[in-house]
């Protein structure tokens, strides 16, 4: 019979030709119906539940038109809208991948993180994906339907993750194929149920010499992100917080050195601006690998945007910056070069608050070339990044010496520290226009003779740089951040010679440094952070005249200061 043909051989050949993890789809053709009064219809159902590469039978004739265009209909919806990928027959239920995909797509509609799609989450999802809100009737259908055929597919009247897989079970034994097949690549997927490579990694051209940021909607973006998973509304993620936000991820994006290249609570768990600053590290360092990051939270989708390379701002050429003597970035990049236990890991570690005795926890394996946070200059908010340099003299590399500043470190205990930090000056740095700072890490020890010809000091009056400047971090509280207010300064206007690097109280530099540090304006910031990042602002706060006259103070404060110390910084030129 022409039934076992087909499963005989027919079948079995295309079988053999294609790849078993893409089978293509198949539909099975009774042609000229017009010949025979009776169907075939109840010997083909057996063949069609054997084999699940058939998406339908469909019986035709040429003489007489019939089904010819349902024909082709369906020929065109098996290829565009294929069940397999997405349900198996024999089950009876959603295949694994195709469950993974939808749970991904749930949890990024759910904007508060509470387990339910509401009413506007539900909206929201359904023009997203399909260009048309639903009329209040219809979303109350919708939860009807799950609401008779499951318990717990609707809590609180929203739409639990059960109850949308139920619904997407439904579109597809119903034949509304297309249903979650529109949903799926809205967010991304392709016919095998993974990202595509065009949703990932959109189209980013970068001029050289350029850097990447994130912009301001992307920082927005991130924030919300880091809102929804602070259940305990504590400006820290807990590892158990952390994984939750990493769920929409095929993989666990960031490693246990993290919690060593940012900032975090006493507890060791990352902090808001620790979070923040690792995602400004990633965009600076790997601007692809944001991309994808981004794309796995659905920032395009959430944001409305055409992709994620929206949340990107390119920066101008450092050179126009410097001609200009401006510039608009907020990332700048300090590299920090010496011998092996010259301090360099202590001086990034102290950048994020750790003292000594916090350093001397951090595990071995689990320790950071990097470190980021924020500073202050002239009452903006600044990334200053430190990176720390391998000390292979012969063999430092351009990304070793790209940078905005230079720290040059060397042990004031060890004699024969120096000479390391002289030789890279003169031969990476005596002609470059970066500017070099020469850190004396340790300097709670006792400070030996160099080995090399010239003292630092001497080394540093010789080369017009600043005097070493002392630094450590065997200290009973946080260690000073001083320093890396300075450094960033220095990547900010290279092309300005700062005359005080000291802490003498009585010069310029120093008096208005020490005015942006006094009690006062820390008030001031400390309510403006409240206020403004972490949101605790009170109904009585909101019409409290008082708290906002302490913030226009606030940002007055900052505006003149920083104006002032700009204009000192012109004159000691």
């Amino acid at each position: 019979m022409i039934h076992d043909k087909v499963t005989s051989h027919w079948i079995p050949l295309i079988n053999d030709r294609t790849d078993k993890d893409s089978r293509v789809p198949l539909i099975l053709v009774g042609n000229k119906s017009d010949l025979v009064e009776h169907s075939s219809m109840e010997t083909i159902l057996p063949i069609m539940n054997q084999y699940s590469e058939i998406e339908t039978c469909v019986e035709c004739s040429a003489k007489n038109l019939k089904n010819i265009s349902e024909l082709f209909y369906y020929a065109q919806k098996a290829v565009l809208h294929p069940t397999g990928p997405l349900y198996s027959p024999e089950e009876k239920e959603m295949k694994p991948s195709c469950i993974k995909a939808l749970t991904r797509i749930f949890k990024i509609s759910d904007l508060d993180n509470d387990g339910i799609l509401n009413d506007n989450e539900l909206n929201f999802f359904q023009r997203t994906c399909f260009n048309i809100p639903l009329a209040p009737q219809a979303l109350e259908d919708v939860k009807n339907v799950v609401r008779k055929n499951m318990s717990d597919g609707v809590k609180d009247n929203g739409l639990t993750l059960k109850g949308f897989l139920f619904l997407h079970t439904l579109f597809i034994q119903r034949g509304r194929h297309e249903t979650t097949w529109t949903v799926l690549r809205r967010f991304g997927y392709d016919d095998d149920l993974e990202l595509t490579q065009e949703y990932l990694f959109p189209l980013l051209k970068i001029p050289p010499d350029c850097t990447t940021e994130l912009n301001h909607n992307a920082y927005l973006f991130l924030q919300s992100v880091f809102d929804k998973n602070d259940n305990d509304r504590d400006c820290a993620l807990s590892p158990d917080e952390l994984k939750d936000l990493f769920k929409v991820f095929p993989y666990m994006p960031w490693g246990p050195d993290v919690n060593n290249t940012v900032c975090t609570n006493e507890q060791g768990w990352i902090t808001y601006q620790g979070y923040l600053s690792q995602w400004t590290l990633t965009t600076y360092l790997d601007v692809q690998r944001c991309l994808e990051y981004l794309g796995y939270l659905g920032y395009s989708i959430i944001q409305e945007q055409e992709s994620q390379a929206a949340a990107i701002t390119i920066t101008r050429n450092k050179r126009i910056d410097l001609q200009k003597k401006q510039t608009q970035r907020s990332v700048f990049r300090c590299n920090v070069l010496g011998v092996r236990g010259s301090g360099k890991s202590g001086f990034l570690q102290a950048f994020l608050g750790r003292n000594l005795a916090r350093q001397k926890r951090i595990r071995e394996d689990r320790k950071s070339y990097y470190a980021i946070s924020t500073t202050y200059v002239y009452g903006q908010e600044k990334y200053l990044l430190l990176h720390k340099v391998l000390p292979d003299f012969e063999f430092l590399s351009e990304a070793d010496l790209a940078c905005d500043v230079v720290c040059l470190v060397y042990d004031i205990s060890n004699p024969g520290s120096f000479e390391y930090c002289a030789k890279v000056y003169k031969k990476h740095f005596l002609d470059s226009k970066t500017p070099c700072v020469i850190i004396a890490a340790k300097s709670d020890l006792h400070e030996a003779r160099q080995y090399y010809s010239l003292s630092p000091l001497d080394f540093c009056r010789k080369h017009k740089l600043h005097p070493p400047q002392l630094f450590t971090c065997n200290t009973d509280e946080a260690p000073s951040k001083d320093i890396y207010t300075k450094l960033t300064t220095m990547a900010m206007y290279p092309h300005a010679k700062l005359r005080c690097m000291c802490s003498c109280n009585r010069c310029t530099y120093c008096i208005c440094h020490n005015l942006l540090n006094s009690e006062l304006v820390r008030s001031v910031k400390a309510k403006l952070y409240s206020a403004v990042l972490n949101r605790h602002v009170t109904q009585a706060d909101l019409k409290n005249s008082t708290f906002w006259l302490r913030a226009s103070v606030g940002a007055t404060v900052f505006a003149v200061l920083g104006f002032a110390m700009y204009k000192a910084l012109l004159k000691q030129r």
